[in-house]
């Protein structure tokens, strides 16, 4: 997975900024609660919503069991309809692809569509170092673009942004791209939604290469599917004669029937509609009808690796709904570019560390970006446990241990910063293996609890700064069953 957040710090660090601003709070707090109210009421219309879960995670599981059959046969069914794929092992294999393919058109621009697999790899950096110039077409995206500024979000990249800050990036950027925007561009959703589809009209009239992602492929048929809001997509998929298209591998469902359920649950988890306004689907090239060439770049990344871990793989089960950071109280908090990578809030806490490895500072601290409440399992429409995975990775973490790395078995080495916490652990071990031991040390504890500290000393501070250190009750409660109940019972 590329470095797209180079030069991030820690989570605690980039989160302790993000928190004090006020602005980027209300923000965050307006859109992320607006959000989850709409998708709570649209997932409440529907009787058969768990089955549904249920459904997409079988699906899921299945396809990512048999993920090597699928791929081949992915593959067959784009050349048989006349598309051509390619395999990247990584980011820098992706870019380099796609690259290669916007050069043999002879052409220095390309229009894209929202992608998170692209925004994961670097492509417009990528892209831009060889003389090409990608235009978002999303309007979030755009958004970002034009503010040199970074998404924030997954469904909506500019979530940070209140409609004053737009109409200002508007103003001052758009000229530099393009159209400029209208005189006298006021704040009003309107004009400024007016403003971004006249500055990117001209790009999609103009523009000979296309560029996507895809939120499903259809094994048995080759087709791929782009489900959006706004109408853009469909642009970039049709007019221009080459469209390419970057899928991680996980995108893959075996047959069209599977599209019943996650067409269903994607846009009530998402933008809390009952179907997308766009769903766009194509199968290779049609004589007269859309691009000229297609082509697939099948993205891998670290996915494999991710695969390896019987624990964290169900991570690949997403679809990129974002429903886990609208209600993430961590996320709404620090927002996205606290995270230093492309997949903010719940999910990204447990993907990126997979995909890139534990061993920047920002990814293993990552893990520890989460209250473990469990509100982020509840709303995900493929049942991802993630406050498992984050359990499981924070694990890792402080002890270290076998790993997949680049396709080889590794042993991991503990991150540094954890040794006392590895001793707490070691120590609450021995205790709880050595009844008599937690019992004498209980009752100590509760015959000097007037001595606590209401605070922990040394790096403890960082805990009990924002927390109240629980008191220890006057009688440990294996001495009030004893007492109580006169040792019937069996408490030892």
């Amino acid at each position: 997975m590329s470095g797209t957040f180079v030069g991030m710090p820690a989570f605690p660090v980039a989160a302790r900024e993000a928190v004090g601003d006020k602005t980027l709070r209300g923000n965050l707090r307006h859109a992320t609660h607006t959000i989850r109210d709409k998708r709570a009421r649209a997932v409440a219309e529907l009787d058969d919503w768990a089955a549904l879960r249920e459904a997409g995670k079988q699906i899921k599981d299945h396809t990512l069991r048999h993920l090597d059959r699928y791929l081949v046969q992915v593959e067959e069914a784009v050349t048989a309809a006349g598309g051509t794929v390619h395999w990247a092992a990584d980011a820098d294999e992706a870019n380099e692809i796609v690259a290669r393919l916007v050069v043999e058109t002879g052409e220095s621009e390309v229009v894209k569509v929202k992608s998170m697999a692209t925004q994961e790899i670097a492509l417009n950096e990528a892209l831009e170092a060889r003389g090409i110039h990608a235009y978002e077409t999303d309007l979030a995206e755009l958004i970002v673009q034009l503010g040199k500024d970074r998404p924030s979000h997954i469904l909506v990249p500019a979530i940070h942004r209140n409609r004053g800050e737009i109409r200002d990036i508007f103003r001052s950027e758009m000229s530099e791209w393009g159209r400029p925007a209208p005189e006298g561009l006021t704040d009003t959703p309107a004009e400024l939604a007016e403003a971004a589809r006249l500055h990117l009209r001209e790009k999609f009239l103009r523009a000979k290469v296309g560029i996507s992602g895809a939120n499903f492929v259809v094994a048995e048929t080759g087709t791929l599917v782009v489900v959006e809001s706004e109408g853009n997509g469909r642009m970039c998929l049709t007019l221009p004669e080459t469209l390419i298209s970057v899928v991680g591998i996980e995108k893959i469902v075996p047959r069209w029937q599977d599209l019943e359920v996650f067409l269903q649950t994607l846009p009530r988890s998402s933008t809390a509609e009952r179907m997308n306004p766009y769903t766009s689907m194509w199968t290779g090239t049609t004589d007269e009808d859309g691009p000229r060439a297609f082509h697939l770049v099948l993205l891998d990344n670290g996915r494999t690796d991710t695969l390896a871990d019987e624990v964290g793989r169900q991570a690949l089960r997403c679809i990129r709904c974002s429903a886990c950071l609208n209600v993430c109280p961590v996320y709404e908090r620090a927002g996205g570019h606290a995270y230093g990578s492309v997949y903010p809030g719940p999910i990204g806490a447990i993907l990126s560390p997979q995909l890139r490895g534990t061993g920047s500072e920002i990814d293993a601290s990552l893990p520890y970006a989460s209250s473990l409440c469990g509100a982020c399992y509840e709303v995900c429409p493929v049942a991802i446990d993630i406050p498992e995975v984050l359990v499981h990775l924070r694990e890792r973490v402080v002890q270290g241990g076998p790993a997949v790395r680049n396709g080889n078995r590794v042993v991991l080495k503990p991150a540094k910063g954890h040794a006392a916490e590895r001793a707490a652990m070691r120590a609450a071990k021995w205790a709880f293996t050595h009844p008599g031991a937690l019992r004498t040390g209980q009752r100590l504890a509760s015959r000097t609890r007037r001595l606590h500290p209401r605070t922990l000393p040394g790096p403890g501070r960082a805990w009990s700064g924002s927390r109240d250190l629980p008191a220890v009750p006057a009688e440990p409660f294996r001495d009030w069953w004893q007492r109580t109940h006169g040792g019937k019972g069996g408490a030892k």
